[in-house]
């Protein structure tokens, strides 16, 4: 039986109520170079045109990618910088009534550093639901970042010197320093703050609430935080089950004829013991009365008020609700995943004795027809069921490809090709190989931080990165924004293997299985729930000179770094927010004359490589490229990490945009060469270059 949801008995909140950007990726408008055939053919991740089970023969093209990109497909974060104190947004509909933006730990001068602003302008509705919660996600990141680098001072500043300081390799834990405003007790809660900070910047999608389906909210949706539906305006209460338009909708042209107050969505997720949930039809327990902080039983009678009588009214005035239900998922990082269950008639209403002998107010609701199926009788994630082992797979033909030198093995599967076969023709590594004539520069000399790095004003790895850790602990670490190059602590710095500003060295920590598409080759998906701005993998081959690729075997897994031509923004690279100009990296040297679009490094990943190398193109993808420094600080010899740019569910399909402009790929007499992509995202451009 699924049950109901957190109604707020005790708190008053009527009408209260952040992925790094996705960055595309480019590669130079030039010739390819002349390239001559191997024979071999694994299927994997460009090889869009070709059969299943046989190979077509084709012109000899040298597909080529890059770590960044041209023009962003995806939301570009403006960035600006306060010129002053900032105005809470009283007049938004969704606004705390009785808790002020500074009573949720938001004031107009603490999220310090530059602001992000969402351009809606010619998205349509299903991209401007992704790009809001995008925006989400990177503001509750940089919050969550502001939020630890506090705590981690206060840390030092009461500890310092004592027995209890943080060893070396060690983390730094949340103590007595890291309350609200700075007080003892419990750390403050990003997604609270992040929603105060959305409704000061009016970023609200649907900031006034309205009964009925929301554009863009698709039935089935899924939702990792409840603040994220608030994000939205889908549900505009972050506690309370009920929620529902104010009286004051009473004054409005379009609303005459109402009666208010008037619900507009509940939320079910199994606190109230009275519910009833058969799916279609749903017996729901009004608000009040419930031991919420105890035994979670019913403690008093209910009476027709707030969310109640608001939900007499949609019985009155035959208006539907929206229906989200809450369900525990071992998937999700806050324990429960909530899905969008679409519209229910409340049909009535009745007020009996409950199950404690209390009096509780029951509505009975119906689902109305015509929707798409329910998704969510059981907790399921709607692409397929999680395997719990490799061998619950269907179609395995290899059960570890990495051939036990990943700490969690990689199955692959193959239900397309009969009879079916395993990816071959490479070797796999961890880590990048260097050409023979490739030598990596002199070992940074680092930081002399001790334990764990926890202050960024006195860490010298963090100043390089504007004086801010990159990442945030949370999660096993997330990157907080795409940069130009993200600089971590290396070999020579004093802190241990824990720190936070080593989080893309610490190796693969999700289960990923490779598996056969129709049409894509080879592809990659992860059991787990992955959140936004989690490093995902490297991706390894040889590091080699770019010159050198001239005449080797056609091949599709060679990956430009062009870290540095991004960063100064050359032959329309668009460079990334915050810190892309060399001026903020002093210690980089640019000889102008010396600078070619082509990068003078690159990583091969055509024989030698990891599951990197089987990831797919998508013109919306849900990763991004980001390049890293950790052992020195050569940018042209960058390492090439992939991180989630979303939170994304178990069993998506894992993808990153390659970056192909459309004609920039010529085949060996300067003819433009073409590729179908058969990517499957609604805005495909049809053609990978």
């Amino acid at each position: 039986m699924n049950s109901l949801g957190i109604h707020g008995n005790v708190v008053d909140l009527e009408d209260i109520e952040t992925r790094p950007p996705v960055v595309v990726r480019r590669v130079s408008s030039r010739v390819v170079h002349k390239v001559k055939r191997t024979g071999f053919y694994d299927g994997s991740d460009i090889d869009n045109e070709i059969s299943p089970v046989k190979k077509r023969k084709r012109s000899k093209v040298l597909a080529r990618k890059t770590t960044m990109a041209g023009k962003s497909l995806e939301m570009k974060f403006n960035m600006y910088r306060k010129e002053g104190g900032e105005e809470e947004d009283n007049g938004n509909e969704i606004s705390p009534s009785s808790t002020s933006a500074c009573d949720l730990g938001v004031q107009s001068d603490d999220f310090g550093g530059p602001e992000f602003k969402l351009d809606l302008t010619g998205k349509d509705d299903k991209e401007k639901v992704k790009e809001t919660l995008r925006l989400f996600n990177a503001y509750y990141l940089r919050i969550a970042q502001l939020e630890e680098t506090r705590c981690g001072r206060e840390h030092k500043s009461g500890k310092s010197g004592s027995k209890d300081a943080p060893k070396k390799g060690s983390e730094v834990k949340k103590g007595k320093g890291c309350g609200r405003g700075g007080k003892s007790g419990t750390a403050m809660r990003p997604d609270l703050k992040t929603i105060t900070k959305m409704m000061q910047t009016k970023t609200i999608l649907f900031p006034e609430k309205q009964f009925g389906a929301l554009p863009g909210v698709e039935v089935g949706q899924q939702f990792l935080a409840r603040c994220e539906m608030v994000a939205l305006g889908l549900h505009g209460h972050w506690i309370n089950g009920i929620d529902y338009m104010s009286t004051s909708y009473a004054d409005k042209e379009k609303y005459k004829g109402y009666a208010f107050p008037l619900a507009v969505s509940i939320v079910i997720s199994g606190q109230y013991e009275d519910d009833v949930d058969n799916a279609d039809d749903v017996v729901y327990t009004g608000q009040g009365g419930n031991d919420l902080k105890g035994s979670g039983q019913q403690s008093g009678n209910q009476r027709l008020l707030r969310g109640n009588l608001a939900l007499k009214h949609n019985v009155d005035n035959h208006v539907p609700v929206r229906v989200i239900r809450g369900h525990k998922s071992k998937h999700s990082l806050c324990g429960k995943v909530y899905t969008y269950d679409g519209l229910y008639k409340v049909v009535n209403y009745w007020a009996e004795k409950g199950i404690s002998g209390f009096t509780v107010y029951k509505f009975r609701l119906k689902r109305l027809e015509g929707q798409p199926p329910l998704t969510t009788k059981q907790v399921t994630y709607s692409r397929g069921h999680v395997p719990n082992c490799i061998s619950e797979l269907r179609g395995l033909v290899c059960d570890d490809i990495s051939g036990r030198k990943e700490a969690i093995p990689i199955p692959a599967t193959n239900l397309v090709d009969d009879p079916p076969v395993p990816p071959t023709g490479f070797r796999y590594c961890k880590s990048i190989e260097l050409a023979e004539n490739v030598n990596l520069p002199t070992r940074a000399s680092g930081c002399g931080c001790e334990g764990a790095c926890t202050d960024p004003s006195i860490c010298d790895c963090a100043k390089l990165n504007g004086a801010d850790f990159p990442y945030i602990r949370r999660d096993g670490g997330r990157l907080v924004i795409a940069k130009s190059v993200v600089y971590e602590c290396g070999p020579k710095c004093g802190c241990g293997d824990g720190c936070v500003n080593r989080t893309s060295q610490n190796g693969l920590k999700y289960r990923f299985e490779v598996f056969r598409t129709p049409k894509k080759g080879w592809a990659v998906r992860s059991w787990d729930f992955i959140p936004s701005g989690s490093p995902v993998c490297e991706y390894t081959g040889i590091l080699m000179r770019t010159e050198d690729i001239n005449n080797v075997t056609e091949n599709n897994y060679i990956f430009d770094i062009d870290c540095l031509q991004t960063m100064i923004g050359l032959d329309g690279r668009e460079r990334r927010l915050g810190d892309a100009a060399t001026h903020s990296h002093p210690h980089v040297e640019v000889d102008d004359k010396k600078l070619e679009s082509v990068p003078e490094f690159c990583i091969d990943a055509g024989q030698v490589g990891n599951v990197a190398r089987f990831i797919n193109h998508s013109c919306d993808p849900n990763l991004f490229v980001q390049c890293v420094l950790s052992s020195h600080q050569n940018v042209k010899l960058a390492r090439v990490m992939l991180f989630a740019a979303e939170n994304i569910p178990p069993l998506q399909e894992l993808a990153y945009d390659y970056g192909y402009p459309i004609g920039s790929v010529l085949d060996a007499e300067g003819n433009v060469r073409e590729m179908a992509c058969h990517c499957g995202a609604d805005k495909c451009r049809k053609r990978l270059f």
